[in-house]
């Protein structure tokens, strides 16, 4: 029994260490497609507008009710000692440092990563990556870098704006539930958030839309079994995604407080 268990243990920790040092390898080899030509521009904007304008309704959705939610809870917690009217700071620092990172990243995570894993996986099986190989042209290139650019500069621009809607939303709940005037209100968040804040939540963000890209594409690219594994790929590549985000963010938040 406990050599059957010692055994599982030593092959699980073989497949992540292998994983591990392949998606590091192909990381690697998608940053250095950045700077290798030839380079282009279609591909690139063709993805950050998968990355951007295909996302930017969703995270802004969510982003307005969790500003909404955040305030109630705020107004609530408070209360208790008369501190109502210091929603707006609350609310405006939890967004940008933390909240509005994590969550515009895991929700274009789920929804980009997994389509990502699913174009790259379908490619895979029906054999077009060898057909890409055989005709000299470099999958990571055409395929990799462009996502992992993408990646990189449009999910720091998804997250400004997430912020900014989410603020708006604990907005609404302060006037109506509080009576705050709008203009202190705003007051309260530009004195509370300094550039410091800014640069730790977005800072973030660069290296998440990195790893979504990255992951996305390695489950991709080791997709077999046709249409099952294919599921089975997106699967992975969510569930993967969302829990490396929660535990770099960790890390992220950690560095970041040392560094301001």
């Amino acid at each position: 029994m406990l050599k059957n268990i010692l055994l599982s243990i030593d092959t699980a920790s073989k497949k992540f260490i292998l994983s591990l040092g392949q998606t590091t390898l192909l990381a690697i080899k998608g940053l250095e497609g950045i700077f290798l030509p030839p380079f282009s521009i279609r591909l690139i904007l063709r993805e950050i507008d998968n990355f951007g304008a295909g996302s930017l309704l969703l995270v802004d959705l969510i982003a307005l009710f969790t500003g909404m939610v955040m305030a109630l809870q705020t107004i609530y917690g408070l209360s208790w000692y008369g501190a109502e009217m210091y929603v707006g700071s609350v609310v405006s620092l939890s967004l940008v440092r933390e909240l509005g990172p994590v969550l515009t990243s895991i929700m274009v995570g789920a929804r980009v990563g997994s389509g990502i894993a699913a174009e790259i996986g379908s490619m895979q099986v029906t054999e077009q990556i060898d057909a890409m190989r055989a005709l000299g042209a470099s999958p990571i290139k055409k395929l990799v870098t462009p996502k992992i650019l993408a990646g990189m500069i449009t999910l720091p621009l998804l997250t400004i704006t997430a912020d900014i809607i989410g603020i708006f939303g604990g907005m609404i709940i302060a006037i109506f539930e509080l009576e705050i005037d709008r203009v202190f209100y705003l007051n309260s968040v530009l004195t509370t958030i300094k550039i410091s804040d800014l640069i730790s939540g977005t800072g973030k963000t660069v290296f998440f839309g990195f790893l979504i890209a990255v992951i996305g594409c390695y489950f991709g690219l080791r997709t077999s079994g046709g249409t099952k594994g294919v599921g089975h790929s997106t699967t992975m590549t969510v569930v993967t995604v969302s829990i490396l985000i929660l535990i770099s963010d960790f890390f992220l938040t950690k560095l970041f407080l040392i560094l301001f």
